[in-house]
């Protein structure tokens, strides 16, 4: 009898002992978006209906300016017990260094083979998607003459436009990256040069939107900023104007910086997260990105919304290795802190 009982129990523990190996259902998806809230929580909202209600996203966004960064350091801060499953940045430069130290887990992305390679981690830790176009903004009524108006974004540094034309200052988001990508185009020591140059002859702004308000608002006559934040200047009917820089023969042509996604190592919700980076990555989720105000550029050839930010020509994009640029940013970023160290203007 005493025998018997004892089997019972031991039989009873390996039941409770299975029970507590069989993974939990997977009813949610934790995502942190830097991209924001009003862009990124429709999209969200569609693919919780696309699966009949059985996987809920909960996003945590970063309201502050810095936000990327503030999302990238609680990725760090929580790599022992990892609590976000999918990583939804506006920006490329700090998912690739989540990706070099190791925090993100590969996957087998469903975008063919015409993807763009610089779209595409060289280990499969992340992919991009919907891109924003590095771009120059151009006040009219200061500027009215086309002929005029700026073609590169080399003319930052040209005495001609001093104290006329203005950028965020490139130690966050977008202008870091694209900062990084310059250091790598040039080679670290004319890109030093550069960034002095800019430095001591451009208006340095808190950020690529206060950029855009300065060229609308005639405080300087054209600025470096992104897509997103000057289509929003020319459809509410200021004089403004969208250059695309860097089209002839011989010049680098216009950078992209795309939306990046990513799954988290020792994700909470793996296959949870899986699903919803394919559904990210669709052309359908381009094509809402391209139709919202800020109409983001799909990189898809499958998606059929043309953003109306676009020129009527079609635009030659910069060739680029991010993973280069972001292999180059711990030593780039206190060089630029230095060199942009003065007061902002906003």
């Amino acid at each position: 009898m005493q025998r018997r009982t004892s089997m019972f129990v031991a039989a009873a523990i390996l039941v409770v002992a299975a029970a507590g190996c069989v993974p939990k259902a997977e009813n949610e998806v934790v995502v942190y978006s830097a991209l924001d809230r009003e862009f990124a929580a429709p999209i969200l909202g569609a693919f919780h209906r696309a699966n009949d209600g059985q996987i809920t996203p909960v996003p945590k966004y970063d309201v502050e300016s810095t936000k990327t960064i503030g999302l990238v350091n609680r990725l760090i801060a929580e790599a022992d017990a990892p609590q976000c499953d999918v990583f939804w940045n506006n920006e490329i430069l700090h998912t690739v260094r989540l990706q070099k130290m190791g925090l993100l887990e590969p996957h087998d992305w469903q975008v063919g083979e015409n993807w763009p390679p610089s779209m595409q981690a060289s280990d499969g830790t992340w992919c991009g998607f919907a891109a924003r176009g590095r771009v120059l903004l151009v006040n009219t009524q200061l500027l009215p003459d086309p002929e005029q108006w700026p073609q590169t974004v080399a003319e930052l540094a040209d005495p001609k436009w001093q104290d006329r034309c203005a950028l965020a200052r490139p130690l966050f988001g977008t202008t870091a990256t694209h900062a990084a990508v310059l250091d790598v185009a040039l080679g670290a020591e004319q890109a030093e040069t550069f960034f002095r140059a800019v430095a001591d002859n451009a208006t340095v702004l808190s950020g690529n939107k206060q950029v855009a308000l300065a060229v609308a608002s005639g405080q300087v006559a054209w600025g470096l900023t992104d897509t997103d934040d000057a289509i929003i200047e020319k459809d509410d009917g200021m004089p403004v104007e969208i250059v695309f820089p860097d089209q002839q023969p011989g010049q680098p042509g216009c950078l992209r910086i795309p939306n990046t996604v990513a799954v988290l190592k020792n994700a909470p919700h793996p296959e949870a997260a899986r699903r919803l980076v394919d559904y990210l990555m669709s052309s359908q989720t381009e094509d809402r990105l391209a139709m919202g105000i800020s109409s983001q550029i799909p990189v898809s050839q499958d998606a059929k919304v043309r953003p109306h930010v676009l020129p009527e020509s079609p635009v030659r994009w910069m060739e680029v290795d991010f993973e280069a640029a972001a292999e180059r940013w711990e030593q780039l970023a206190p060089r630029l802190e230095e060199i942009f160290a003065g007061e902002l203007e906003f």
